[in-house]
């Protein structure tokens, strides 16, 4: 399914949270954090302002960012887990 944001709306897929500590302890589902780290699959053409103008988005399709824990809708696309956001609740871009 091809799935186009619009605006300055962008989806994301959540990548997994740890499910070991650094100790090799296993932790249970039910006690895992929401993951925060997600990888844009697909943009909207960015914001438009009062005036007209469009500011185009600062990230693009592969990135690697950092959310808010309770930021987005999330939402199933063909059987995957995927959140949409604006981008402003991205916190940034890891490298």
């Amino acid at each position: 399914m091809k799935f186009k944001p619009l605006h300055d709306r962008l989806l994301l897929e959540p990548l997994s949270a740890e499910t070991k500590t650094k100790a090799g302890i296993i932790i249970p589902d039910t006690a895992q954090e929401k993951p925060q780290q997600g990888k844009v699959v697909a943009v909207g053409a960015g914001k438009r302002l009062e005036d007209g103008r469009l500011i185009p988005m600062d990230v693009k399709v592969g990135d690697k960012v950092i959310y808010g824990k309770w930021s987005g809708t999330e939402v199933k696309l063909d059987g995957k887990d995927h959140v949409i956001l604006k981008e402003e609740d991205l916190f940034g871009v890891l490298g």
